[in-house]
């Protein structure tokens, strides 16, 4: 029996995907987290072959999720949902030790077909993020977005996002000064000027909601 845990801030979305998985004779939903804190508690107390993963959570970013999963659960599958087009965040998520990355918009037939293959070990990508995946080993049609570290992206997100500087260094425990680096060395690397030209980036390429 596949036993699932959902990961996801959306009542919604988790009652969806409880009742597409549950159809399935030999899966069920062995718990549901609406934020990374309930997760990793919930982790404790149950046993799971699978988690699916929502990459956008109130209290963790779902790229600090899925590391501090393969820290203390290496051998776990996660199979990542998302609404962001996967030519926008997949490959950033499968370099990371994601098993698979499916949009929430996929139809619920995938949903099953991606689980049974993250489930038996293998990884589940769709054909045209398999030769996205090619490409950027090959070094290739890589987005300027995609030369930037986890932590880079991530306060580029928060920075689009419009959180200042001190908020940023709050939410991530470092230091204002720290944040500051790192926006110099986003700005560096994007060949941009302002805090407006990386709010205008992500938007035009969808990297907030």
């Amino acid at each position: 029996m596949k036993k699932i845990i959902i990961v996801d801030d959306h009542p919604v979305v988790r009652r969806g995907l409880k009742q597409i998985i549950e159809e399935e004779p030999d899966m069920e939903v062995a718990g549901e987290a609406k934020n990374a804190g309930e997760f990793f508690s919930l982790l404790r107390t149950v046993n799971c072959t699978l988690v699916l993963l929502d990459i956008s959570l109130p209290d963790k970013n779902g790229l600090d999720v899925l590391k501090q999963l393969q820290h203390e659960h290496p051998q776990l599958p996660v199979l990542i949902l998302s609404i962001h087009p996967e030519d926008q965040y997949a490959v950033r998520f499968i370099k990371a030790g994601a098993s698979g990355y499916l949009m929430k918009e996929g139809a619920p037939e995938e949903l099953v077909k991606a689980i049974r293959k993250v489930n038996a070990g293998g990884k589940y990508v769709s054909a045209s993020l398999a030769e996205k995946l090619v490409s950027h080993l090959d070094g290739f049609d890589k987005p300027p977005h995609e030369n930037l570290s986890d932590r880079e992206f991530q306060i580029l997100r928060m920075i689009a996002e419009g959180k200042s500087l001190k908020g940023i260094a709050d939410e991530l425990c470092i230091s204002e000064k720290t944040v500051s680096t790192y926006r110099s060395r986003i700005l560096e690397k994007m060949k941009m000027s302002t805090t407006a030209d990386i709010i205008s980036y992500a938007l035009k390429n969808k990297l907030i909601d």
